[in-house]
């Protein structure tokens, strides 16, 4: 790695200028901060830096190699070698009182041969690489290069919310206008700027009983209050979150009315209209998250419920993780322009705005058709990988209860009287990951489901997957 020019500050005093220099580098030795093994500035470089002459430098430089701080090599220069036993290095616990810590979420573990039953997660083989290397490639040489890496605007790159809007109105019937499409960090990063701009510490929010944690948690930050409402066969009970909206003030419901998460049923039509009724009626905000609307493959297409909302009630927020890449990290929040200028207002005093640059790039390759193309070809892989899961684990686990997802990038599948917190460790031990169902439920509570993601293995992979599972059973 390039070295950078450490900018030494000399101590205030009347010691001679060549012992200040002696002291500052030695501290810096001493503090980690001028690592062993790393070249100081040659002592040319250092006094045009410090404004005093070389030779003071060198006779600093005499005397730290004289006490073993440094050492000098012919032709090649000073270089740190440190004194043992005294490298102090950077602090390594707060000298302050720090709050309740909030958990961290890793990526599951990537390790050679680890197979990943997850829901959710792309099959990262087939992404269009090239295509999106030449857009990145040409939005970066194009006439605009030099305003996609100036401030823009927070609500995204232009040309990325036209193509977003085309897309959703076309296959979602969503006629948003490009002012109230606001490109975000991932949907989760949008759910959380919804909270920030539109909830007040102690609104209560009503959310699936089984569902995504991170997207509660991200609500809890915003100071929500969650309440667990039922989930069945038909998505969100409404009935139940009807009657809890007339004892307690119910400002928003959060939900996956697509496919929910985890148990991929979609929600029904007449739950739909009761929902959009009651949000209507009592003023109520309705969060949809459509986390996987690409991927459907059995039936009509389900529109969302924002293209039913004709009352300004729906907040709906999309992501491009699923059918690009989760490291892009786009995805876009779609609502009412008032709402988007919240947003807006709010993420420009945290944030300021997202990558421009990716965003044009993503936006060539859906004005080239590329995205729309990967998108079919995940399709046809993914409904093909989900029937061979299926077969695999009515062959080799029958005694799993599990119903062939209509959509969605995994599976919901009831074990009866297995530990499925111990399967999945066991699993992991045998070089396979899934999950159990503890990691939806409100509380954490065990139960005997597990969800089984289809969408990043091969149909062979698959089939290697369910035998790891079948031996590590508990």
């Amino acid at each position: 790695m390039a070295a950078w020019q450490v900018a030494l500050q000399l101590s205030a005093g009347d010691q001679p200028l060549f012992r200040q220099i002696v002291d500052a580098i030695a501290v810096d030795i001493a503090r980690g901060r001028l690592g062993v093994g790393g070249k100081l500035m040659s002592s040319r470089a250092l006094a045009s830096q410090l404004g005093v002459s070389r030779n003071t430098v060198v006779a600093a430089y005499e005397e730290l190699c004289a006490q073993g701080w440094i050492a000098m090599e012919p032709t090649r220069g000073a270089f740190v070698v440190g004194v043992p036993g005294t490298t102090r290095g950077y602090p390594d616990a707060a000298g302050f009182d720090l709050p309740a810590p909030i958990p961290m979420t890793l990526p599951a573990p990537r390790r050679e041969g680890m197979l990943l039953l997850l829901g959710g997660v792309p099959e990262l083989r087939g992404l269009p690489y090239r295509q999106l290397a030449r857009a990145y490639r040409s939005a970066l040489s194009g006439p605009s290069a030099r305003r996609l890496l100036d401030y823009a605007h927070p609500q995204g790159n232009l040309e990325l919310r036209t193509a977003l809007a085309a897309m959703l109105a076309s296959l979602r019937g969503l006629a948003a206008p490009v002012e109230s499409i606001t490109v975000v960090r991932g949907s989760q990063h949008g759910l959380y700027l919804a909270g920030r701009s539109l909830l007040r510490p102690g609104d209560v929010v009503a959310v699936e009983a089984l569902g995504y944690r991170p997207g509660w948690k991200a609500l809890e930050l915003a100071g929500a209050t969650l309440v667990p409402v039922a989930v069945d066969r038909d998505g969100l009970d409404v009935a139940a979150l009807e009657a809890l909206a007339t004892t307690t003030p119910v400002r928003a419901v959060y939900l996956t009315p697509h496919h929910q998460y985890p148990s991929t049923v979609t929600l029904s039509p007449e739950r739909r209209a009761r929902l959009l009724a009651l949000a209507e009626a009592r003023r109520m905000i309705v969060l949809e998250d459509d986390y996987d609307h690409d991927f459907h493959y059995e039936g009509r297409p389900v529109l969302p419920l924002a293209a039913g909302d004709r009352a300004g009630v729906v907040v709906y927020f999309g992501t491009l993780s699923k059918s690009l890449a989760p490291g892009l990290r786009l995805g876009y929040v779609v609502a009412t322009p008032a709402v988007a200028q919240q947003l807006a207002g709010y993420r420009t005093a945290f944030d300021g705005q997202g990558d421009h640059a990716v965003e044009r790039a993503v936006a060539m390759l859906l004005e080239d058709g590329e995205v729309q193309r990967h998108v079919r070809s995940a399709l046809k892989a993914y409904r093909t990988r989900r029937d061979a899961l299926c077969a695999a684990l009515r062959q080799r686990l029958p005694q799993l209860e599990l119903e062939v997802p209509a959509g969605g990038m995994a599976l919901w599948a009831r074990a009866p009287g297995i530990d499925t917190d111990a399967w999945e460790r066991r699993g992991r031990d045998h070089g396979v990951v899934m999950q159990a169902g503890s990691r939806f439920t409100f509380d954490g509570t065990p139960n005997e489901y597990v969800r089984l993601g289809f969408s990043s293995c091969s149909e062979g992979e698959l089939e290697e997957a369910v035998a790891r599972l079948v031996r590590a059973l508990p």
